[in-house]
């Protein structure tokens, strides 16, 4: 017998091992998606070290996880937004913008911890215009952050006025490029523990049962008393905060400020949510496949640069690997193959009598 919970009840029901094909893929339908992720990381993990001996050499692994800190970082906002049904294309530049912001702090001056705090609250301004513009304009939020990613671009660009601005403020630097906690990389260090708190609100807090219940039925959740409309304004301002936390990694890697810095970063950070089970529809998914997610996809990157496949095939691969988790997650994929091996079943069993 296996335990599940019912949701509507608060009780514990009991599936047989035994029981009925719809009965054993409610219950695959719970536990697959982050089971299916882990085999999947495994699996690339194990054909990455026989495609090329490179892949597991310690100074290949710390470039896939430097790099995948900052898409982890953004994929930990998007999956809120996306967790209520929404998107954010925005956060690429948000995070380009957050790193000419305290380039050009850093170089007026200004305290290491000031610049932080000042690039964290621009990045946070934008996300909190995002969600007035959903929320009070009642603008998709397609539209919204699409308008928003060209306004937040644009106006990076006029503020850098130069084609880079270099960063040599040390302690800044240490922050969130050389400095180490046990031997760990702070930008790691910072992604695991926003990770960790993701996860712990998305499950164990009122707002985060409140943002599954918007995904779920947002009209359902408005006539039951819920604050939908706080909700969605604290979901995008926390989008853009984490996207300016994301430009401070990427600017303490890279020492510099640029307005052409983040380009993509907010297909990344979404296709990352999706491979972790995420649906677009909203209501569905956790943090940690997020995460996972974000490591699928950058290590069948890396193995692609490894063996010297150009850009475009790549491209093509990974719009693929992005059209196979969007109908396993929000197309019903597990559903129909569930179906179609149960109709395979009966089908034997009928030609067998």
């Amino acid at each position: 017998m296996i335990g599940q919970n019912d949701l509507t009840t608060g009780t514990t029901a009991h599936i047989d091992a035994t029981g009925s094909a719809p009965e054993r893929w409610r219950f695959a339908r719970q536990v697959l998606p982050k089971s299916y992720l882990i085999l999947v990381l495994i699996a690339i993990v194990v054909a990455g070290y026989y495609i090329s001996p490179d892949f597991i050499s310690g100074r290949n692994l710390q470039n896939v996880i430097s790099s995948a800190a900052i898409i982890a970082v953004l994929a930990i906002g998007q999956f809120f937004v996306i967790l209520t049904g929404g998107i954010d294309l925005s956060v690429g530049s948000t995070l380009a913008m957050s790193t000419v912001v305290v380039a050009i702090a850093l170089r007026s001056g200004m305290p290491a911890g000031a610049a932080i705090v000042f690039t964290l609250f621009a990045a946070a301004v934008v996300g909190a215009i995002n969600g007035v513009l959903i929320v009070w304009l009642r603008l998709p939020p397609f539209i919204a952050t699409l308008a928003m990613l060209s306004a937040v671009e644009g106006f990076s660009y006029i503020i850098q006025s130069t084609s880079l601005i270099a960063i040599t403020n040390t302690t800044f630097i240490t922050i969130f490029s050389s400095g180490t906690v046990l031997g760990v990389p702070n930008a790691v260090v910072i992604f695991v523990l926003l990770a960790a708190l993701a996860a712990f609100v998305a499950k164990y807090t009122t707002f985060g049962r409140q943002l599954y219940a918007i995904g779920g039925n947002p009209e359902a959740a408005r006539l039951s008393g819920l604050p939908v409309a706080r909700n969605l304004l604290v979901t995008y301002t926390l989008s853009g905060l984490l996207a300016g936390l994301a430009g401070l990694i990427s600017a303490g890697q890279l020492l510099q400020g640029s307005s052409l810095i983040g380009s993509n970063y907010e297909l990344d950070a979404i296709a990352a949510v999706v491979v972790g089970g995420a649906s677009l529809f909203g209501g569905k998914g956790d943090p940690i496949s997020a995460i996972i997610g974000v490591f699928v996809l950058s290590l069948i990157v890396n193995i692609m640069n490894l063996i010297g496949i150009s850009s475009e095939p790549q491209l093509v691969i990974k719009g693929a690997v992005i059209v196979i988790a969007v109908f396993l997650s929000s197309a019903g994929g597990v559903q129909r193959i569930g179906a179609f091996f149960s109709t395979m079943r009966r089908q034997r069993a009928a030609v067998a009598r």
